[in-house]
Formats: C-alpha cells, structure tokens, sequence
C-alpha cells in the first residue's frame, strides 16, 4: 500500500463525517439534497471498503498503519488496517446502504437530522475498527453512541421514549465502566496504544499485572454490554424491537462492535505471556448462558420484532461462545457466521415492518389466544374455496422463508456453511480435543438447538402471517423498501456461492490474528512521511 492508496484508510472516517458536517448547512425542508449527499457518502464507503478489501487481501505485507499528524507511536494518534478491519468496514458500509436506501421511502422524513446523525454513527463505527489505541477506541464509541440515541428515537412515540430512555442510562454505564477500565490500564501499563500495550504487558510486574487485569475487565464488561452478554442483555431486545426499521437495520452492525472489540483485545493482549487466555472462561461461559437465554426469547417470543432483537442474542452467544473456545478452526467459521448472521438480521428487522404493515396487530393477538383457548373457528371451508396470493405477499413470503432458513442455520445459504464450519471444527478438529468430549457434546447440542428454536419461531410466525384464517390487508410496498432486503439476502446468497474464498479469507484473517506480533511490529515500526526536505514534519517540530 502506498501512494494515494495508502490515504484511504482514514477515508472511512473523512467521508461521513464530512457529509454529517456538510448536511448541518441545509434546512430539514430540503430532504432530497440532504439524501442525495447522505447516499453518495455511503456509496463512496462501499467503493472505499470494497478498495481496502481487496488491498488486504491481495499478496501484500502488512503496511496499513496511518500517522494521523504525522508522529510515530505510541505518541501519535495511529489508524490501522488489517484484514479483520477490513471486513468489518465492508459489512458496515454495505449495511448501511441497505438501511439508508430503505429510509428514503419515509423513515427520513418523520424527525429532524437523521442524515446527520446516520453519518455519524457510521463514524464512529468506522473509528471503532480503524483505531489503534484505547483512547481514541473511546472517542469513536462515545460519537457512535450519542448518534445511536438520537437514531433510536427517530420517530418519537411512547414505546421508543421509554426504550430510548433504558438504552440512554444503559450506555452512559458502559461508558463510565469503558473510563475506568482505561485509567486502570492507562495507569499500570503507561500506554494505551494498542501495540505498545501489547509489548509491555509481558513486562509488567505481577502485583502490577493484577491491576492492570482488573482494568481490562472493567473495560470488557462495558463491550460486554454492547455486545449483548447474558446478565447484561436485558435492553437489548427491547431497544432494538422499538427502533424504526432502518435504524434497527443499522444496529445490527453495533452489538457485532463488541465482538469484534473482544476479539482484537483478546488476540492481541491476552493471546500470549503471563496473560496468556484472560477471561476466556467468562467469555465461555458467558456465551453459552447468552445462547440459552436468546434461544428461549426466540422461542417465547409473539411479535416478530421482540424475535430478532432475540436472534441477535442467539448470534452474540455463539460468537462469545467461540472466543472462549479460542481454537483458530472454529474462529474461522465464526467469523463467516458473523458476516451471515448480521446481513440475515438486518433484512429481516427491515422486513418484518413490510409485513406487519397490512396487519392489525390486535387480529394477530386474537388469533393466537383463539388458537391456544380452542375457540377458533372450527367451520370447514366450502369445496372450492381460496386466496390468491397477491404478489406482494408472495415476494415478502419469500424473503421471510429465506431468513428462516439463514436464521435456523439450515441448507444450502451461508448460515448452514458457516454453522457446518463451526460444529465440524468442534467435533472433528482444533485444540479442544479429538474425539469430542462431553463439554464439546454440549457446546455443539447448544448450536443446534438454537437453530431448531429460530426454525419452529419463524415457522409459526410466518404461518401466522402469510395463511392466517383472519382476513388481512395486502400491505403497500414501495421498491425502494422491498430492494434493500433483497439485497441483503441476495449477499448471503453470493456468500454462500463464494464460500470457499471466504472461508480462505476467514483462515488468513485468524492466523494474522493469533500472530499479534504482525501488528506489533508495523505500527511500532511504522515511519512518519517526509517532506519535501527530507525531514519528517515530527522531526521539524523539534527542531
């Protein structure tokens, strides 16, 4: 990487964050220029990630570090760009076009500055995954949040205040927690950049090392938080039911910011030395207690909405559950899983507005009490009788059987390779040992039963919906709401047909991973850029 090329890591950022400057300029009356510029933004995203990507990729070192100002680190404020990032950059960028083109049709025009603070949320993503040191991961998260509260209650309504309110109290806690998990480690290790950090960890003395544990703790739990672990999950469902569906669409992206965050700290941190496996059973266990409690949600659950926000339980149990496993094989397949889930999850929050939108919502209530109390009506059809299936219903039918069956994990779509790589992995492969013991017995059974819960919800819902004995309205579905859906599913389509390059994909990612000191060595090695005279403006400063 170098040149111009090597510039568009911090494009990410740049983009959106000048669009959500530039939108402050125009009055809430001119939507279509302030839509036109939001869409452009995330388009360049998609071309800028699509670019990174493919660098990271391809046959090169690895050379993505940024000095922003110029100055080496620790000292200077560094962005890095591998392929982890890389991927996670292009799930958002891609997430988000998604999102934003579904809002166009109405969601954009119900509250004030949703362009805005869209870009900005996109931002502090964008921050979160390029950011080499702690403090600026802080800065990135606290731009993402603050945009996240004004997004969640776009729309306004009681149900959205009340949820907007939980989520407020809930973030600032994590916040607070993220502050003092950084002093801790500020104040023990004397960096926070995420390199250096990783250097001096092995160096620190123990009774040093003790609180500099306990501040990487404190600093989990507030990821942990995001990322939906059980105790710590109870906003999750509701916040993300009570969001429109477009933000909703975009919130996917947000619990996985947790994972990864866990991940690239876990990896980098704690993959080697005295420290070597720090927290790995909370996070095993701590998995599995949140896939048991998703599985249940999923199960119990009456409205489509309280369905997916459960889904994204099942997804952030079993990729905690992974990285408490910390086996390179079974990492490869969570990864692929990650990208799937998130894509599949993001549909259908935007889909499940589209279908419930011809449905009186006290008919749905009615017909599932009638059913359980047997006062259904009992007379038969006359011979003869039926429905045409208009085509909306049809099209919207489809949609939902495809994210059943990426949600249950079933085949052929990526849900069932990725599922398939993961279980496979466990039984057959990988340090956890050979043949599989009752614990790994367990761990799989758990995977598998969350598949069957999510198979018999979506089955019941989507009889519930599309045969219904109660007469609905066929809802009105513009093609610019109905696109973004297939779009997204028509990408875990692609990922199923490209699963082989992506699994490959995946294997690089994690073996560049559980080497930490790639990462080590080119951001501490990284030079500042010389100017014209040959001299790094860094060095001219202290002239």
């Amino acid at each position: 990487m170098s040149g111009w090329t090597h510039h568009l890591i911090i494009a990410p950022i740049l983009v959106p964050l000048v669009a959500a400057a530039l939108l402050l300029f125009f009055d809430e009356r001119r939507r279509v220029v302030k839509a036109m510029i939001s869409f452009t933004s995330t388009l360049i995203l998609v071309a800028v990630s699509l670019s990174l990507l493919r660098i990271e990729s391809g046959p090169n070192d690895f050379d993505g570090v940024y000095l922003l100002g110029n100055w080496a680190a620790p000292f200077g404020i560094v962005l890095v760009l591998d392929a982890l990032s890389a991927l996670m950059l292009l799930l958002t960028a891609l997430l988000s076009v998604a999102a934003l083109v579904f809002s166009l049709a109405r969601w954009h025009a119900v509250g004030a500055h949703f362009h805005t603070m869209f870009q900005l949320l996109l931002v502090g993503l964008n921050g979160a995954f390029l950011t080499g040191d702690l403090f600026n991961l802080f800065v990135f998260f606290e731009v993402m949040l603050a945009a996240s509260y004004g997004l969640l209650l776009h729309g306004s309504g009681s149900l959205r205040v009340k949820a907007g309110m939980h989520y407020i109290a809930v973030n600032l806690a994590a916040a607070l927690l993220f502050l003092i998990g950084v002093s801790l480690i500020y104040g023990t290790a004397g960096t926070l950049n995420m390199a250096d950090l990783a250097a001096r960890i092995p160096d620190i003395e123990p009774d040093r090392r003790m609180l500099m544990e306990a501040g990487a703790g404190v600093l989990g739990i507030a990821f942990l938080i995001k990322a939906g672990m059980w105790p710590l999950c109870f906003w999750l469902p509701t916040a993300y039911s009570a969001a429109s569906a477009p933000v909703a669409g975009i919130f996917a992206i947000m619990s996985k910011l947790g994972i990864y965050i866990i991940l690239r700290l876990t990896m980098l941190l704690f993959g080697e030395g005295p420290s070597a496996g720090f927290g790995a059973d909370v996070l095993l266990y701590g998995g599995i207690a949140t896939l048991i409690f998703g599985t249940v949600g999923v199960l119990a659950s009456q409205a489509l909405g309280r369905l997916a926000g459960f889904s994204v339980l099942v997804s952030s149990g079993t990729l905690l559950m992974v990285l408490g496993i910390n086996d390179g094989a079974i990492s490869s397949g969570a990864l692929l899983y990650l990208v799937s889930s998130t894509l599949t999850i993001s549909a259908f929050f935007m889909l499940i507005e589209l279908v419930e939108r011809g449905q009186d919502a006290g008919a749905i209530v009615l017909a599932v009490t009638m059913e359980a109390y047997g006062d259904a009506d009992d007379d038969e059809p006359e011979e003869g009788d039926g429905v045409t299936m208009p085509g909306t219903m049809a099209i919207l039918g489809i949609c939902f059987a495809a994210c059943g069956i990426l949600l249950s994990g079933l085949p052929p779509l990526s849900g069932f390779i990725a599922k398939f790589a993961m279980l496979s992995a466990m039984m057959g492969t990988g340090a956890i040992g050979v043949p599989p013991t009752a614990a790994v017995w367990v761990l799989v059974f758990l995977v598998i039963l969350s598949g069957i819960a999510a198979l018999i919800s979506m089955t019941r819902a989507g009889i519930r919906t599309f045969w219904s004995s109660l007469e609905g309205t066929v809802p009105r579905v513009l093609v610019i709401e109905i696109v973004p859906v297939m779009f997204l599913l028509f990408l875990t389509l692609a990922l199923t047909v490209q699963a082989g390059p992506a699994m490959q994909y995946m294997d690089t990612t994690i073996r560049s991973l559980s080497n930490p000191r790639i990462y080590i060595d080119a951001v501490r090695n990284a030079a500042p850029v010389a100017d014209y005279d040959g001299v790094s403006s860094a060095n001219a400063g202290s002239k």
